[in-house]
């Protein structure tokens, strides 16, 4: 027979035996995913994990206690019950109020760790589909001077139909058709600041591509000369720069993470959201935010750095995202976070103002919620969110061993890139073999 979890013993039977064996009646009951906060009608609060084959697992199951809480005055007649193993025409409920699941938003990551914002792969601006126009030949069968065949008339005469060149219509010249293929080819060799109108080039695809590849090369070995920092690391290093010179203490956490982490997050095997994760053998994946490594941090600091503690860390995370010019399998995230004092909306608010501000990259608040953190502030770029922000506590936090006030962020770096440059395929900045600072080198 399958044991039931501490929650469902406790939705039954409406009682609780503590560990000194005495037996209470609960007030209240909140579940997470893994811990419960219990409040007992004598006032009495606990928090203690949700366990099928604990002590108070046991207890409950089998109906044993020393003798019931004064405090609680429960009636003889709930005692008398418990005692007789509950028949269920008897049973007493309590309702256990559950803190709603913790999951991934999959339009934007929107918590800290997450990028993210969350990007779509395709060159930007919309691409028609490639049609296949027919000139008026085409479409009209040519007429030649002389009919192939003769015409006979009824008296058996030869009759030759003349040649009228007023019918003939004068044919256009033929525009240039580009297939799917060339024009993504063409749109991976454009620079950042450039653009083409397939509808209006008069160019082959062979000179066009012919005129990109000269320039992109000009532009790669400019590059090499002058700088040498690839744009993304150069970002991360201003970055980290900025928050270290704010007073943050910048961590890393590992990349390989334990899949508990995750449904510590609420993303466990039942959650739809889980297929986004990279699994690594049975128990392990690939991080898909940088929160858990963070929220292990903030708890292990917790009482030896002054207060108020604040961390960042940098690093890239990995998501199974859809295909989109805003969205990359493997990207970088920016996660910082503040706890204890001082830690409001408003704190908030101007950490990232002095960031956005720092890097040149004009943005908008609003407001919005999601199912991890619940309501979230969103940073958004035009039409694209840069980062999500919370301010806690939230219920998830006692999973963590956090009981403290917070405030955190996240940030996609590769989106901060494309919005501060204007680039027009988020690929071309992120991690790749085939772009260099947004320049092609599938030359």
């Amino acid at each position: 027979m399958e044991k039931k979890p501490l929650d469902s013993l406790i939705s039954k039977t409406g009682l609780w035996v503590s560990r000194n064996g005495y037996l209470h009646g609960i007030r209240s009951c909140e579940t997470s995913q893994k811990y419960l906060r219990i409040t007992m009608d004598c006032g009495e609060a606990i928090q203690i994990r949700n366990s099928r084959s604990g002590r108070a697992a046991r207890s409950l199951r089998n109906h044993k206690y020393h003798k019931p809480c004064k405090g609680c005055r429960l009636a003889e007649e709930r005692i008398r019950d418990f005692s007789n193993k509950i028949s269920r025409k008897d049973e007493v409920r309590v309702t256990v109020k559950t803190v709603r699941s913790i999951q991934f938003d999959p339009a934007q990551s929107s918590i800290p760790g997450v990028s993210v914002p969350g990007e779509s792969l395709q060159p930007s601006g919309n691409i028609d589909k490639d049609h296949t126009h027919h000139s008026p030949a085409e479409r009209q069968p040519s007429v030649t001077a002389q009919s192939s065949k003769p015409q006979v008339a009824a008296r058996q005469t030869r009759i030759t139909k003349p040649f009228d060149r007023s019918s003939q219509k004068h044919a256009r010249p033929e525009k240039n058709e580009f297939t799917q293929s060339q024009k993504n080819r063409v749109l991976s060799l454009l620079a950042p600041d450039e653009m083409i109108s397939f509808s209006k080039e008069k160019r082959s695809f062979a000179e066009i591509e012919s005129t990109l590849l000269t320039q992109r090369k000009k532009d790669l070995r400019m590059m090499y000369e002058d700088s040498r920092e690839n744009m993304l690391g150069k970002l991360e290093r201003t970055i980290t720069e900025f928050f270290v010179d704010m007073g943050f203490l910048e961590v890393k956490s590992p990349i390989l993470i334990p899949f508990e982490y995750m449904e510590r997050m609420g993303v466990g095997e039942d959650k739809e959201l889980s297929r986004q994760i990279f699994r690594v053998g049975d128990n392990m994946c690939l991080r898909p935010m940088l929160a858990p490594g963070l929220y292990n941090h903030l708890r292990k600091f917790d009482n030896v750095l002054p207060d108020p503690i604040r961390i960042f860390e940098i690093g890239p995370c990995y998501r199974k995202e859809s295909d989109g010019n805003s969205h990359l399998e493997e990207f970088t995230m920016l996660n910082f976070c503040q706890m204890g004092s001082r830690c409001t909306r408003q704190t908030l608010e101007s950490l990232i103002g002095d960031l956005l501000g720092f890097l040149g990259i004009e943005y908008e608040v609003v407001a919005d919620s999601c199912m991890v953190y619940g309501a979230t502030i969103d940073i958004m770029h035009k039409n694209m969110e840069l980062s999500s922000a919370v301010v806690g506590p939230i219920p998830m936090d006692m999973d963590w061993g956090i009981d403290k006030p917070w405030i955190g962020a996240g940030f996609g770096l590769e989106r901060l890139l494309k919005a501060k440059h204007n680039f027009k395929n988020i690929r071309s900045v992120a991690r790749s073999e085939s772009y260099y600072n947004g320049i092609c080198t599938n030359l």
